[in-house]
C-alpha cells in the first residue's frame, strides 16, 4: 500500500515521497532516487514491477522527489536527498516501523549519481546501488558538448529560458523539461547549469560533488550496474567508480549488461536484466 508523505518543507515548497510497506515490522528499506539529468522526473517514475520485486523480497520502498535543477543547484539537491534519508531514519522509522539501521539507497542515471553521492554523507546508508549512474561530473563526458545529443534536434536558448521556472519545483514531466537537459548536453553547459560553477575554471569547487573524487574507506558497500552501449552516461563511469572503490578497500561489484543501453531496466523481461535484479536482491540480503 502506498502512503505519500511530505519529508521536507523548503520555504513554501513541499517535497514529497511515497512509501510502499511490507507486512513485517522492522523491515529493511530501499530509498529510491529517480533520474532525469537532475532536471526532470518524479518519485512516480519507479516501475511498479520493481517495487513489487523489492517488496516480495522483504524490503519496503521509499521513492523520493527532490528539488530539480537548474532552478535549484546541486548543493541543495544533495541536501534534499540527505534530508530524505535522515527523515526516513528518524521520523520514518517510527511512523512506518522500519529498521533505521538497514536503509539502502538506489537510483538510476542522475538518481544513481545521487545514490553514489550519499556515500559522502556524514550519516551513510547501509549500502548503495547505482543503475547506470556516474561518479565524476568534472570529466569531459559531462562538461563538453555531446556528439550523441548534438545529433538530435538543436534546442534554442530561448526555449530553455521559457522552460525554466522562477520558483523551485520537485516534479517535472519529461515532455516539458527534457529540452533543458538536451540543451545542456548539446552545448556543454549542463554541469555549470546544475552546480552554478564553471567545471573547468572552478574545478576544485565542482569536484566536491563528484563521488569518484570523494571515495573513502568508510564508503558503503556498493553495487554498480551499467550497459556497455549507454550513449547517455558512458559505461566507463561505472568502471572508474568500481576501481576507485576497490582501491579504497570498499566492497563493491560492477554488473555489466553486454549491449545494454541507457535505462536498460525498462525491459524487465530481458534475461540479462532478470539476472541483474537477482544479483541486486542478493546484494541487499547479504547486507541485511
Amino acid at each position: 500500500m502506498k502512503k505519500t508523505i511530505v519529508y521536507k518543507q523548503a520555504g513554501s515548497h513541499e517535497i514529497k515521497a511515497d512509501f510502499y510497506g511490507v507486512e513485517a515490522r522492522n523491515a529493511p528499506v530501499l530509498m529510491y532516487i529517480h533520474g532525469g539529468g537532475l532536471i526532470f522526473g518524479s518519485r512516480d517514475d519507479m516501475k511498479e514491477e520493481q517495487i513489487k520485486l523489492y517488496n516480495e523480497a522483504g524490503f519496503a520502498v521509499f521513492s523520493i522527489d527532490y528539488r530539480l535543477a537548474p532552478e535549484t543547484k546541486i548543493a541543495d539537491i544533495k541536501l534534499d536527498v540527505e534530508d530524505a534519508f535522515l527523515w526516513l531514519k528518524t521520523k520514518g522509522s517510527e511512523l512506518f516501523q522500519i529498521d533505521p539501521e538497514r536503509i539502502f539507497i538506489s537510483g538510476g542515471s542522475a538518481g544513481g549519481y545521487l545514490s553514489l553521492l550519499s556515500g559522502t554523507f556524514e550519516t551513510k546508508p547501509k549500502g548503495i546501488i547505482s543503475f547506470y549512474g556516474y561518479g565524476d561530473i568534472i570529466d569531459r563526458w559531462a562538461t563538453e558538448s555531446s556528439a550523441y545529443f548534438r545529433a538530435m534536434s538543436s534546442v534554442p536558448k530561448e526555449l530553455v529560458d521559457m522552460l525554466i521556472k522562477k520558483e523551485p519545483l520537485s516534479e517535472g514531466p519529461i515532455n516539458q523539461r527534457f529540452g533543458i537537459y538536451l540543451y545542456g548536453r548539446q552545448t556543454g553547459s549542463w554541469i555549470e547549469d546544475m552546480t552554478g560553477y564553471d567545471p573547468i575554471l572552478q574545478r576544485d569547487l565542482v569536484k566536491k560533488w563528484s563521488p569518484y573524487w570523494n571515495v573513502s574507506a568508510d564508503f558503503p558497500p556498493t553495487l554498480l550496474l551499467h550497459g556497455t552501449k549507454d550513449d547517455d552516461v558512458p559505461y566507463e563511469e561505472s568502471v572508474k567508480m568500481a576501481k576507485a572503490l576497490t582501491e579504497a578497500g570498499v566492497p563493491n561489484k560492477l554488473i555489466t549488461i553486454p549491449g545494454g543501453v541507457h535505462v536498460f531496466d525498462e525491459n524487465m523481461d530481458d534475461p540479462a536484466v532478470k539476472d541483474a535484479f537477482n544479483e541486486v536482491i542478493s546484494f541487499l540480503h547479504s547486507l541485511s
